[in-house]
């Protein structure tokens, strides 16, 4: 029997703790008081597990097609086998997966007691500060002995629940190499100062995202306007490649995704303005675009001289990205190590033997809707369940 120990009680450390116990004795080290800090908070607490789209275009890294060899039918089915045994009742809206109780204990609560129930030794406030290999062994805190070391803490999103890159650091010293970090799924910047004036509009929109004037994504939700840029799940699954290199890229929103532009001067014809136009979208975000497009509030439609920069400023309005938010508020992180160095179908590393790294530490990262927790899940069975 070999002794595995896993660093990080997270999502992907717990489930592979649970399926590594099955032939193994399991040390899970986590420095919070409890675990699954960051479960806790994942979709506003209710825990959005999964989702049965699982196109492999809603995961991102710098080695996107290597991912095919982890997001495959096989594994999809495992997860969801093993959490109809472990006792979830899904909820399923529009393929997001939710406990049915809609709350993220349930999910966390499952899987501590399962570790447990597993003879898992769950050692909490336990901070890891040293990791050397001696004799085969890996050797933590000068204290613990490991045959099997399995890396699942984190990537350097929402520090407050733990998450500091210490992960990378272990990487680094076995001569992984680390693909640049940086926030994602995070909201954007801009500096107009028409933004206070939309503050707290909350609207369903299309964003398009254009790179060298080539349209790269596009994605259709609901969009928060704040008092210094834009936010939402549309919003995050974009900023991925925004943050990496936003100065050759432009956002272009349309605020009238139920009208075409014909049916809309059809509403408009003969008609006032600001009266037509909150009747379709919120009377703040009127007030910003005819401030924009150097319109009088008391004009009429048939009147305008320049019809064109309000039609523009509705249907494909500019946003200039001047920035984003920090690791503080990112939900996930791009970047990490590096795949092409992963054994894709265990998650060992394959320049160091029995080393092993799962979750978000890892290159990948994906859109919301359950994808991240995905890719925590299926990189953690792997791991846990490889007992070469």
């Amino acid at each position: 029997m070999k002794k595995v120990v896993i660093i990080g009680a997270g999502p992907s450390g717990l489930i592979a703790s649970i399926y590594a116990s099955c032939n193994n004795e399991v040390i899970l080290l986590e420095k919070n008081k409890s675990c699954g800090k960051k479960l806790l908070i994942t979709g506003n607490g209710r825990c959005n597990y999964w989702n049965e789209d699982q196109n492999i275009k809603h995961y991102h890294s710098n080695n996107q097609d290597l991912l095919k060899e982890i997001i495959t039918e096989k594994n999809q089915k495992e997860i969801l086998s093993f959490f109809d045994k472990l006792g979830i009742v899904p909820k399923i809206k529009n393929g997001y997966y939710y406990p049915f109780s809609n709350q993220a204990f349930t999910i966390n609560h499952a899987l501590i007691n399962e570790a447990i129930k597993n003879n898992v030794n769950i050692k909490t406030e336990y901070e890891v500060k040293t990791i050397k290999k001696q004799n085969d062994k890996f050797i933590i805190n000068n204290e613990i002995e490991a045959d099997k070391l399995i890396i699942a803490t984190g990537s350097l999103a929402y520090p407050k629940t733990g998450s500091t890159g210490y992960g990378y650091d272990v990487a680094k010293s076995f001569n992984h190499k680390i693909i640049s970090v940086m926030p994602s799924l995070v909201k954007l910047k801009g500096e107009e100062k028409y933004f206070k004036k939309w503050a707290g509009i909350r609207t369903d929109v299309i964003v398009s995202l254009y790179e060298d004037n080539s349209l790269i994504k596009e994605e259709k939700g609901e969009i928060q306007l704040t008092e210094d840029g834009i936010s939402g799940i549309c919003i995050f699954n974009i900023s991925r490649d925004v943050v990496r290199e936003y100065k050759n890229k432009k956002i272009k929103i349309n605020f009238l995704p139920c009208l075409t532009k014909e049916e809309l001067i059809k509403k408009l014809e003969n008609k006032n303005v600001k009266e037509t136009l909150e009747r379709i979208i919120n009377y703040k975000l009127v007030e910003v675009i005819l401030e924009i497009s150097n319109i009088n509030e008391n004009i009429n439609f048939n009147d305008l001289k320049d019809k064109e920069t309000l039609i523009n400023n509705l249907f494909s309005f500019d946003f200039k990205v001047t920035g984003y938010n920090s690791f503080d508020s990112a939900q996930v992180c791009s970047g990490g190590i590096s795949l092409d160095e992963i054994n894709l179908n265990t998650m060992e590393s394959k320049l160091e033997k029995n080393l092993y790294f799962i979750g978000e530490v890892l290159d990948v990262d994906g859109d919301c809707g359950g994808y991240n927790l995905g890719f925590a899940w299926i990189s953690g069975m792997l791991a846990g369940k490889d007992n070469d």
